[in-house]
């Protein structure tokens, strides 16, 4: 597990990673984590993701309370994503900050933490990103601010725009999708996303 201490307030925050489920099982949610879900079915599915063999859990908590995640696992199965049935193809998932800490640039401090010491190098690691579901009320940003935002946090660990034709990702022009190519991920897996990205193109 990798980790980082970072001095506030008197105190240390831990970012560190991934976490194993038994240990997410005795940490409180703190309660502003509420984007996806109340924060005690948040808790559970963090630790349920946890479980997953390829499941991970990166966080961020100010003694024994997480203020901040981020979670990686295969696609869902309803997703386009799913369709190429790979197994080194990793979904970058939900990444949420409790509101009083978004000041301490822990969004990147997870993800940095995420990919520290070669431990996804053997993935391509991709996030979606819908604008449905920013905080733009909560950060004031319009709608361009905030898809900037989230490029820098995805850029600052490797992670490009890639094209699709995926009709989610096009339903809107801030929609987009990143993507990050472990430096030992073979050229079959990457022509196998090429595939799932474009569909139509190959649907001929």
């Amino acid at each position: 597990m990798h980790a980082e201490r970072l001095p506030y307030d008197g105190r240390e925050i831990i970012i560190e990673g991934p976490i194993p489920p038994d240990a997410l099982s005795r940490l409180a949610l703190h309660p502003d984590l509420d984007a996806f879900r109340r924060p005690a079915e948040q808790h559970k599915a963090l630790i349920e993701i946890a479980e997953l063999e390829e499941g991970r859990i990166i966080a961020a908590r100010d003694g024994e309370t997480i203020v901040g995640y981020v979670t990686f696992h295969y696609p869902d199965e309803l997703e386009t994503w799913s369709e190429g049935g790979m197994d080194d193809l990793i979904e970058l998932g939900a990444i949420e900050v409790a509101d009083s800490y978004r000041s301490l640039g822990l969004g990147k401090r997870m993800i940095r933490t995420a990919f520290a010491g070669d431990q996804l190098e053997n993935a391509i690691v991709y996030t979606t990103e819908y604008y449905w579901h920013w905080d733009l009320e909560g950060t004031k940003m319009n709608v361009w601010e905030y898809r900037s935002m989230m490029e820098k946090l995805m850029q600052s660990v490797g992670m490009v725009w890639f094209a699709t034709d995926d009709p989610e990702i096009c339903a809107h022009p801030a929609n987009c999708l990143m993507v990050r190519i472990g430096k030992h991920v073979p050229l079959s897996s990457v022509e196998q996303f090429d595939r799932v990205r474009f569909r139509q193109r190959f649907m001929y």
